[in-house]
């Protein structure tokens, strides 16, 4: 006979907690996140996980419809903000059109996108529209219009150029994996196009059409809910050990002394809790000599040395007595070793000075006497030099033959006066700009001056891009060094966007691709300092909280810990959204594999390990979890298999 007595209160308190516990569940699996870049564009709503991309953008459109405005990385001065954990903030401007725009967060896989408009003058236009730009997936969707005026399409693309206008209150697309859907707050003008030359589909919402006054307010609110398919399939890895590229040392730093009161607090942080192979520090040139014809050497031996120059030299000291590879790169030359008057900004839209040409030869007695210097008083060896984003003018500028002219001149004077240090080759702005190298890589003359390659991760991540590089170190047969590393220069100016998941996510996204297909020395973050700082806290960027590390201090710890000198090796995935990078060295029977999961939880199966291999660790960084270590993962016949959790970095380390 079934009991009658009552529950017990602990029992009732278990099955309560339980009962929680499977609603917390539901919620957290309910969830959604808008991806939400600084500039106010969004690129998509994660559930679960996994991203269903699109990318909005305020357009500004003239009358003549000649001129378009966009909003866009580097396009304008924005200001990005989390006031809420479920709601993003960005402000910005377009001419005399001030934004804001709140994105919030409003159950599963759904946003609410609010943008106020208030023109700060009379402004003529023939309107100013939020955009949604769409992957070619949605090319042959289902078309439909809530309340609309016409007829709903089905499979709207017919031919190679097509438009479709209606007034609805919505607007849905459907394909067999996937629905979008966008409604404003009232009823409006919808226009559909294809842009058949980016294989896209482009929705138009106007804002406002026609002219704005000055002071006139207009706020729109759009609610945008995407369904579809969960790819949780199972991920095959696949690795070749016959194959070993170059060696990665590891992660590197730059540090780049700015700000007295607040550097040394991340600088010791990083230096006491990561393993850093190599290092990038300043020379401050404009002080070291401010005048070519007074001996700077004599003037350091006098005690009269620069502050600037003397905590540069300091801070080159410290990494050279942790064993630490350091390239010295000038940002500021002197006036006399520069034509004209300094340019601290861009002057009509160029940045930096050209190298005085008379002064060469005391523009390499310079630089020299600076590594000399650092060598008899310091007893510190620089490895490299550079010139910081010469192809830019960040602030030397030279062209791609006098880059080449300047390696075999100051290479040859080094030589001359035995200084072992040897030089930079680019030290790129960006991996676009790699033309900038080919009159020293194709010249005889300037390969002996040349110990390694250099450029900085800002911008050209494309495959193509960026194997462009692996196969210059490849044909010089230099150590590849990615000089800066990181994914938004100008995120500085909006430094909230540091502690997001998004940014994180990409950044170490960015990386384990560095390290598969340029297989670099070394990754040098932007910067160990507390410019750009990978640390919480602390008073940084008005943080006053205690300095802590966030998400992408775990990332960079859990880089850090690969074993020194292993060798690039192929891996593949079977899956675009889990990128993955191999290292390993068969002498040694050690690898490491280091994977990004921009997708929702799966499984994994590892298969080409050595017989040797029996045991591996594995640690996962994510939003919630740092650099956590599981279990020891048992390795059978060369595989292993584990679980991803979504939106994670992984790295397996060989027993």
């Amino acid at each position: 006979m079934k009991s009658t007595r009552p529950t017990s209160k602990r029992s009732w308190t278990g099955t309560l907690f339980a009962i929680i516990l499977i609603l917390l569940a539901f919620v957290n699996n309910a969830y959604s996140q808008a991806e939400v870049e600084p500039w106010g564009n969004i690129t998509g709503i994660r559930k679960q996980g996994q991203l269903f991309n699109f990318e909005s953008s305020i357009k500004v459109v003239s009358t003549n419809r000649k001129h378009v405005a966009i909003t866009a990385k580097e396009k304008q001065s924005p200001h990005y903000k989390r006031v809420a954990d479920d709601e993003q903030e960005v402000t910005t401007w377009i001419d005399s059109l001030f934004f804001k725009e709140n994105v919030k967060d409003d159950g599963a896989g759904k946003i609410r996108v609010t943008i106020q408009l208030t023109s700060h003058k009379d402004t003529t236009l023939q309107g100013v529209y939020f955009c949604i730009s769409l992957p070619n997936e949605y090319l042959n969707a289902d078309l439909r219009y809530s309340n609309g005026d016409k007829q709903d399409l089905d499979h709207f693309v017919k031919a190679a150029e097509a438009e479709y206008d209606d007034n609805a209150k919505g607007i849905e697309f459907e394909t067999t994996q996937r629905k979008l859907s966008v409604k404003p707050d009232e009823r409006s003008l919808i226009m559909v196009r294809t842009d058949s030359a980016h294989n896209k589909l482009l929705l138009y919402i106007p804002i406002k059409l026609g002219g704005v006054k000055n002071g006139e307010v207009v706020e729109k609110e759009f609610n945008i809910k995407v369904s579809g398919d969960l790819d949780k399939t199972p991920v095959n890895l696949t690795l070749n050990t016959a194959r070993q590229g170059r060696a990665f040392e590891g992660l590197g730093g730059n540090f780049r002394l700015q700000n007295p009161e607040m550097d040394p607090q991340v600088i010791d942080y990083c230096l006491q809790n990561l393993r850093i192979a190599w290092s990038r520090v300043e020379m401050p040139w404009r002080f070291w000599q401010p005048n070519k014809d007074v001996d700077p050497t004599a003037t350091a031996d006098s005690g009269k040395v620069n502050p600037a120059v003397k905590k540069a030299m300091e801070m080159a000291h410290r990494l050279d007595s942790l064993g630490i590879p350091i390239i010295l790169s000038a940002w500021f030359p002197p006036n006399w070793a520069a034509e004209g008057k300094l340019n601290f900004r861009p002057v009509k839209g160029v940045w930096g000075n050209k190298l005085n040409k008379d002064n060469m030869d005391a523009i390499y007695k310079s630089i020299a006497d600076y590594i000399i210097y650092l060598k008899t008083k310091y007893g510190t060896e620089v490895k490299l030099f550079s010139f910081n984003e010469s192809d830019l003018g960040i602030n030397v500028r030279v062209t791609a033959q006098e880059h080449n002219d300047f390696i075999k001149g100051c290479g040859a004077y080094f030589a001359a006066h035995g200084i072992k240090t040897k030089m930079l080759l680019g030290d790129n702005s960006d991996a676009n700009t790699y033309k900038f190298i080919d009159p020293a890589l194709n010249d005889p003359d300037a390969k002996q001056y040349i110990g390694a390659i250099s450029f900085h991760s800002w911008r050209g991540w494309d495959n193509a891009t960026l194997q462009k590089w692996a196969d210059a170190a490849t044909k010089l047969n230099v150590p590849l060094l990615v000089g800066e590393g990181s994914i938004d220069a100008a995120a500085y100016s909006y430094p909230d966007i540091f502690q997001e998941q998004t940014y994180a996510l990409q950044e170490i996204n960015l990386y384990t691709r560095l390290l598969a297909i340029c297989q670099p020395a070394s990754i040098l973050q932007w910067q160990l300092t507390a410019d750009y700082s990978p640390l919480i806290g602390g008073d940084i960027f008005g943080n006053d909280e205690p300095l802590h590390p966030g998400q992408r201090f775990w990332n960079l710890k859990q880089l850090s810990i690969t074993p020194k000198g292993l060798f690039a090796m192929p891996i593949t995935s079977d899956k675009p959204d889990v990128s993955c990078a191999a290292l390993g060295d068969n002498a040694k029977g050690a690898y490491a594999i280091h994977l990004v999961n921009n997708g929702t939880e799966r499984s994994v199966t590892l298969t080409g390990l050595p017989a040797g291999v029996k045991q591996m660790n594995i640690y996962i960084t994510s939003k919630k979890l740092n650099m956590k270590q599981g279990r020891p993962l048992q390795v059978n016949n060369g595989g292993v298999s584990f679980k991803l959790p979504a939106t994670c970095y992984a790295t397996l380390i060989s027993q």
